[in-house]
């Protein structure tokens, strides 16, 4: 029934904690789900951190406090957010940086990939191609509506709109203002299988742009009803076939434009390097942006061409351009001052030319974009808050230079001797390198570096955290092996108590009752029978000699003198017991810094001092009986000294009791020896070796001692054999 009861305990316990995991879990995962979790949020642009974003595509920076997608790429998108957030609506000030192309928001994000149209979700943005607010839904496709915008200047790039999107159940609206007026144009659908939930994002299409004061709030059916109240019509989906139909009219008329714009002298860029270092020469190039800062680059099939200062618009990387200026030829590239820049269209960006590092280091690609593989030997914060990485491909060195923005998330992230894929300008100019290295590399954005491989996982570090993990184990094992051990220890002494109730209960009490009945026949045995009297005295005698014995066997069964008590203590305790009544003085003395001893070692000792006193109690016939205990660095030495008549030490005198202790001795790896001489008492004499005081190196040692000892089967040197009995 007991066992019966304690598995039912043991049942209910189990029970109850599953219970409380699965609830745990469950509020987990409810906590991790909730659709407000992390609403409202704000961005940090201002303070120039954008850890939390992703970006897939484009060349996201933090400039001046606002987000900057420079790059002309279709579908460039940057992304935040929890993909349970359902109702809530998203809203931002949006700059446009192209005159064919789009730029806005996305909500119910999910399932992204780099490419155009690549996630679920919707998306609203300003168009400049037709003049339009854009809302449509994109599922690795896209559909669409569009409203004209109310403002009669239209879409026009470098000017800055309020944009707003709200999903609320299957409803999707959005409003646009512009910044020249107040009054708004929305749009809305109905979407009867409408995406329920996803993240944020900052999209662009064909243009780039700038993003600030993002925010994104819960929203509710009053959020709704205000802003579809503001517009009396909605927008109709148009299939994307058409829109691309009219997309291709629009950007052939707008390319025709800039082929009239663009001027016949020009010549390329390669052939600058022919022009006279001595008189000054004017050059027109034509060519497409790589690089807007720290310094202007131009690229077209034959090469690239610095531009320091130019007088130019806004530009961004993809843009192609007509550049005319002074020509200074260099060594591997040229440079156009005092040059002037004009748009002429807008282009997806140039794909880099991928080149070793031994290659690039020859000069031959300088002011050249390239994709380039490196180790990451070193980084560091340069001037400006740059972030320089220094990289090794092979026995070639170089650098690689990332403007401020988002790069103190990239800082932290990079592992050294992690492989590197880097997308950049190759620049061999003094200026730049600083003839530390060959080149080095000008990255345009944090999307120009991505971790090919790791560090390799041998390295010092690990090794290190190996060694010390392999260390503290070892310290975990010892420690383990010594608690087994007391457990094991306490587990005989408290067998060998239960042991010492049970001889009490039974041997002793036995004895008593024998003696309390010879006790009554001797009463009833007449007086005259003398001999028969004596007899029974003689057996009495006997009966209380060995209760005696009997008791003191069970009192050294016992530990509870060594719990409450040191071993000095509780042998001159045992000492006294011994010579109660009789005219023998016990003393005790203590000598040296005194130690706490292991349980195992200080029941030994007493054990070896107890048997000593009770042999000089029985056949020394002492005066005076002295208990030592010697502390001593590595050592402890127990004396127990009389002065009684002593013995002259034979073979035949080398009792059971002597041979006991020898062997308890030898148990602890103690020396005992043993000096007498007749009339002059004796002295026994116990040294035993303390453990050392806990340091790294003795703990090794033991554990390496255990492992021969227990594993290998090679019992290591110690001084086991060095006991000595001398008479």
């Amino acid at each position: 029934m007991k066992h019966a009861s304690m598995l039912r305990r043991r049942l209910l316990a189990s029970l109850l904690v599953c219970l409380l995991l699965a609830l745990g879990f469950a509020g987990l995962r409810a906590w991790l789900q909730n659709p407000r979790r992390g609403l409202p949020y704000h961005d940090s642009f201002a303070r120039g951190n954008a850890d939390e974003w992703k970006a897939l595509g484009g060349t996201w920076e933090l400039v001046d406090g606002m987000m900057r997608n420079e790059s002309d790429e279709r579908g460039a998108k940057l992304l935040t957010g929890s993909l349970y957030w359902r109702n809530y609506s998203i809203e931002a000030d949006v700059y446009l940086l192209g005159i064919s192309g789009d730029a806005g928001l996305v909500i119910r994000s999910g399932d992204e990939e780099e490419g155009v149209n690549s996630y679920t979700g919707y998306y609203a943005g300003v168009r400049t191609l037709d003049n339009s607010l854009v809302l449509g839904r994109a599922e690795h496709g896209w559909t669409e509506a569009v409203k004209k915008v109310s403002d009669p200047a239209g879409i026009r790039p470098f000017r800055w709109y309020h944009l707003k999107l709200l999903a609320y159940g299957c409803q999707i609206v959005t409003a646009v203002t512009p910044a020249s007026q107040a009054q708004a144009t929305t749009l809305g659908i109905t979407d009867s299988d409408c995406i329920q939930s996803g993240r944020v994002g900052l999209r662009s299409y064909s243009s780039g742009g700038i993003w600030r004061n993002v925010e994104v709030r819960p929203a509710t059916h009053q959020d709704l009803l205000a802003m579809l109240n503001s517009s009396a019509s909605r927008g109709e989906p148009v299939s994307s076939d058409v829109l691309s139909q009219d997309f291709a009219s629009i950007e052939s008329r707008l390319q025709q434009q800039a082929e009239a714009r663009s001027s016949t002298d020009t010549q390329s860029i390669a052939s600058l390097r022919l022009a006279s270092f001595t008189k000054p020469t004017t050059a027109t190039v034509r060519g497409v942006v790589v690089l807007t800062a720290p310094v202007l680059f131009v690229q077209d099939s034959t090469g690239g061409v610095y531009i320091p200062q130019p007088r130019a618009p806004l530009l961004k990387v993809g843009d192609e351009v007509e550049v005319t200026g002074e020509v200074h030829p260099g060594d591997f590239s040229s440079t156009l001052e005092h040059a002037t820049v004009q748009v002429l269209w807008e282009r997806t960006p140039m794909p880099p030319l991928s080149v070793t590092a031994s290659q690039a280091s020859t000069g031959k690609y300088d002011a050249t974009f390239i994709e380039v593989h490196g180790r990451l030997a070193g980084k560091e914060h340069g001037p400006g808050n740059t972030l320089i990485l220094d990289l090794d491909e092979g026995p070639q060195s170089f650098r690689a230079i990332l403007n401020p923005g988002r790069s103190d998330y990239l800082f932290g992230k990079l592992k050294l001797n992690s492989t590197l894929r880097l997308r950049g300008i190759c620049v061999v100019d003094p200026a730049f390198t600083h003839n530390l290295t060959p080149f080095v590399l000008l990255l345009r954005s944090n999307e120009d570096l991505d971790v090919i491989a790791g560090p390799p996982w041998w390295s010092a570090g690990h090794v290190i955290a190996i060694v010390i993990t392999g260390l503290l184990l070892a310290l975990a094992g010892v420690v383990l092996y010594h608690r087994v051990e007391n457990w094991r220890l306490r587990a005989i002494l408290d067998e060998r108590g239960r042991l010492a109730h049970e001889m009490h209960d039974t041997l002793a009490q036995s004895f008593a009752g024998i003696g309390f009945q010879l006790q009554a026949i001797r009463n009833g045995v007449p007086q005259e029978q003398t001999a028969l009297h004596q007899q029974l005295e003689l057996a009495s005698e006997l009966v209380r000699h060995s209760h005696q014995e009997a008791r003191r066997s069970i009192a050294t069964l016992r530990r509870e003198h060594l719990e409450t008590e040191d071993v000095l203590a509780a042998l001159g305790l045992c000492a006294r017991s011994m010579v109660e009544g009789s005219p023998v003085q016990v003393v005790t003395e203590r000598r040296g810094d005194q130690r706490p001893l292991p349980l195992r070692l200080a029941d030994t000792l007493y054990r070896i001092g107890q048997e000593a006193i009770a042999n000089a109690v029985r056949h020394a016939d002492p005066t005076l009986l002295t208990v030592r205990l010697i502390y001593h660095a590595n050592s402890i030495c127990l004396e127990i000294e009389d002065n009684g008549k002593g013995f002259v030490r034979s073979s035949g005198l080398l009792g059971f009791g002597i041979r006991g202790m020898r062997r308890r001795a030898q148990s602890i790896v103690a020396t005992m020896q043993l000096r007498s001489k007749p009339g002059a008492g004796t002295l026994v004499s116990v040294n035993a070796p303390l453990p050392p005081r806990a340091t790294l190196a003795s703990v090794l040692r033991r554990f390496w001692e255990y492992f021969l000892e227990h594993w290998i089967n090679v019992r290591p040197a110690r001084h086991a054999d060095s006991h000595s009995y001398r008479g």
